[in-house]
């Protein structure tokens, strides 16, 4: 297999958070529950990666590693749709995105390897810019919610990490991850009775687009990105969320929100540009 040039790896990253970030709106399309929206999401993901993985003569592989990174995906967002039904929106977003400091955590603890300055400085200035972001929508909310949602911050960190451990199969793992929220949502799926037009287009756009293809993207991006990379990219997500519903349906931003998407996006933009110039310093003194 042809290897992609490093700079395909953290545009698939990006590409992943902006086919996430599309959910805020499709969302509106399909009027059932988040856990049957979740399931029925992931029943159609995973029939999307299945069909991918068979064009690309990807054979499916089970191991510890491929375990562990399925169990992230799948219980990652189920604490993430159960956090949003116990604390705010913005809440649950803003905690989930704490991941970076996790990453930064679990790669000293498990791999010994200190972070550096531009990592640690990256994951401060784009937390800063979310929190400027979400400040007019943050509240106490409730105190399981965000405890919740912190346990998915922590399991969510560990997908970004899937490709370190040995035997690991990124898109192996995406499927487990799709075919765990499938079965966990789908007791709210099954007492679902609206299957109009709209309801199931709503629900195929989601399956295909902002599940499946995100999920594509992130399992390719990761065989390239480092750990923290994907995850500080993936920050753009909770940005562009809001920002598509307010062109699409027409919500209004305050001027602080757009500083921080604007300190986001640019600080993302700038951490990428830095890494590739490390890179090529580095290959130049090899």
């Amino acid at each position: 297999m042809t290897q992609k040039p490093s700079w395909i790896y953290p545009l698939l990253n990006l590409m992943c958070a902006v086919f996430f970030s599309l959910g805020g709106t499709l969302i509106k399309l399909v009027p059932w529950s988040s856990m049957a929206i979740s399931s029925g999401r992931a029943i159609i993901a995973a029939l999307m990666l299945l069909v991918y993985m068979k064009i690309r003569h990807h054979r499916i592989v089970i191991n510890k590693a491929v375990v562990i990174g399925g169990c992230a995906i799948g219980f990652s967002s189920i604490l993430y749709v159960v956090s949003n039904k116990l604390t705010t929106a913005a809440n649950a977003i803003l905690i989930q995105y704490t991941a970076p400091v996790f990453i930064i955590f679990y790669i000293w603890l498990m791999f010994k390897e200190k972070p550096k300055k531009i990592d640690i400085l990256a994951t401060i200035v784009i937390s800063l810019g979310e929190i400027c972001f979400f400040i007019d929508s943050l509240s106490g909310g409730g105190m399981t919610g965000n405890l919740l949602a912190l346990l998915g911050a922590a399991i969510y960190a560990v997908v970004f990490m899937m490709k370190r451990f040995d035997g690991a199969d990124t898109l192996s793992s995406v499927l487990i991850g799709c075919i765990i929220g499938s079965v966990a949502g789908l007791p709210w799926l099954l007492t679902e009775t609206q299957f109009t037009p709209v309801t199931i287009g709503g629900i195929l756009a989601i399956g295909i687009v902002q599940y499946g293809m995100g999920y594509i993207c992130m399992a390719e991006g990761l065989m390239g990105t480092p750990p923290l990379t994907a995850s500080l990219i993936s920050m753009v997500e909770p940005i562009i969320n809001p920002i598509l519903a307010a062109v699409v349906i027409g919500e209004l931003l305050s001027p602080m929100a757009l500083t921080g998407a604007a300190i986001v996006i640019v600080s993302v933009i700038l951490y990428n540009i830095a890494q590739e110039k490390l890179k090529d310093r580095a290959a130049k003194n090899e």
